[in-house]
């Protein structure tokens, strides 16, 4: 049994589509859907119904199923502990985070280091899915994981910055869509999980406002909000950093989440991993006003009132 085979169907089992297995892997859906179906010939057996709603495990691939991830298990182990021995500036360094505005911050911070160290390649991949370091999908990751809440146990983790959300209008709008004037058309941009948006309706400023419509990306609410459908909730590193937006009068700062800069332990003494997570933990030191929702454009002068603390500084690499 070839175990690229068995790879293809661990992934196209767990997301249950071959476009996203493909797109996980780095192949067309055409090579999910070839590899799965030679590992099917092999076995004589039929691993997945096919149906319009995508592929879903029959009685054969769930048998296998736990054979499969056991294999992989030892396969991440294994390349993890030979991988634990590079003392080398050299090879490939896979690097996620599912937000492209934090994206750019860490490639800023990597910049130099692959200058100065052109052997390191990354593989970069920008994705909300939580990638598992313990099958390695990424080396290193950054992830956003709500205030209080601590990454697994068996990752090795530090807080790198905090996730701090503000309302915001648009600048070429604000002259009828900022609550604060009179005969106002304010109403809040919803996010597509209402659960969360009506909570923070609920408990900011501006309770009354209504809310409308539902966008499934930072980047799609923002050019929603640039449109003046609505007001917009944000993190503070891209509002503030956005000269189309501005605060609100009363912009309800809050603290909602952390960003955290993981790694698999197995990993923490590789050279190239070790320079990559100095790198990012760097970049997020430089870029700390931005976190902290301290740095404000130059049409718009800080509020004194709406400078957090730095509360997680002790915790950064």
């Amino acid at each position: 049994m070839d175990w690229n085979d068995v790879r293809y169907f661990l992934v196209l089992a767990r997301l249950g589509s071959v476009r996203a297995a493909g797109k996980a892997l780095g192949v067309s859906h055409s090579t999910v859907a070839r590899r799965v179906e030679a590992l099917e010939a092999e076995l004589g057996s039929r691993l997945f119904d096919r149906s319009a709603d995508g592929y879903t495990l029959t009685a054969a691939g769930r048998q296998l199923l736990p054979g499969a991830e056991a294999v992989e298990r030892e396969v991440a182990s294994a390349a993890r502990a030979v991988l634990g021995q590079d003392d080398r500036l050299a090879g490939t360094v896979a690097v996620t985070c599912g937000d492209p505005a934090v994206a750019a911050v860490v490639l800023a911070g990597l910049a130099d280091l692959c200058r100065a160290h052109p052997a390191i390649e990354l593989q970069f991949t920008v994705d909300g899915r939580p990638f598992d370091l313990a099958r390695r999908e990424a080396d290193v990751a950054v992830r956003a994981l709500p205030v209080g809440v601590s990454p697994p146990e068996l990752l090795l983790g530090a807080r790198v910055g905090p996730v701090k959300l503000a309302s915001y209008v648009a600048v070429a709008h604000a002259h009828r869509l900022d609550p604060a004037r009179p005969g106002s058309e304010a109403r809040w941009l919803g996010y597509d999980d209402p659960k969360m948006i009506t909570q923070l309706v609920a408990t900011s400023s501006h309770p009354s406002v209504p809310l409308w419509g539902s966008f499934s990306t930072l980047e799609a609410i923002r050019s929603a909000a640039h449109a003046g459908l609505g007001l917009v909730m944000l993190p503070v590193y891209i509002g503030d950093a956005d000269p189309q937006l501005r605060r609100l009068d009363r912009p309800d700062v809050r603290h909602l989440g952390d960003l955290w800069l993981l790694c698999h332990p197995d990993l923490r003494h590789t050279a190239r991993v070790q320079a990559v997570r100095a790198a990012v933990a760097q970049a997020f030191r430089d870029h700390a006003a931005r976190f902290h929702g301290e740095a404000r454009p130059v049409s718009a002068p800080p509020r004194p009132e709406n400078r957090p603390g730095r509360g997680h500084d002790r915790d950064i690499p």
